[in-house]
């Protein structure tokens, strides 16, 4: 089943869980330092939430989560067809999963993903809070999460190239999209 994502800045990680695990009745499907994410059934819809107080109350980016890559690579062909330039991403680490994706930008600039999910990413983080990250040893809290942002200093690395810069705030680590 595909369904729309919408990835939304917030100030506070778990003032903003439990409002929205009151909203649509359902727990996170997963919960990262700075970050959760929500697979709502009704009305299906993919809710991830940043943790990222100079961003407060504003959209992150949007995107269609689909079930298997053949769907992403059908889309991916329908939007080439129709004149559409992506940014493809093949097999990166984003919002703590493995994922395939491909980027497009609205006239107005959003940023549009359409991707499949492979496999999860650092589960060992599961449940823990930016604080615990920073009690953690640097090289633990550090890892190889890669995501959807680019360094301050504008560098890119394998898991990032191509990415969107999408804001997160430093204390979240290996925070993600």
């Amino acid at each position: 089943m595909s369904r729309i994502q919408l990835a939304l800045n917030v100030d506070d990680i778990d003032a903003a869980v439990d409002f929205y695990s009151t909203l649509f009745d359902t727990a996170p499907t997963k919960r990262r330092p700075g970050y959760a994410n929500f697979a709502v059934e009704n009305p299906p819809v993919k809710l991830v939430l940043f943790e990222n107080p100079d961003a407060t109350g504003t959209l992150n980016h949007v995107g269609v989560e689909r079930s298997s890559m053949e769907e992403v690579q059908a889309e991916a062909d329908r939007l080439e067809a129709a004149g559409l330039t992506l940014d493809v991403e093949g097999d990166v680490v984003c919002c703590y999963a493995r994922q395939d994706k491909h980027w497009v930008t609205g006239p107005d600039g959003q940023r549009w993903e359409n991707y499949v999910v492979l496999a999860d990413a650092q589960p060992e983080l599961e449940g823990r809070t930016s604080s615990d990250l920073a009690q953690l040893d640097s090289g633990e809290a550090a890892g190889s999460a890669g995501c959807c942002t680019r360094p301050a200093d504008g560098t890119v690395d394998a898991a990032t190239a191509g990415a969107p810069a999408v804001p997160v705030p430093a204390t979240a680590g290996s925070g993600c999209c």
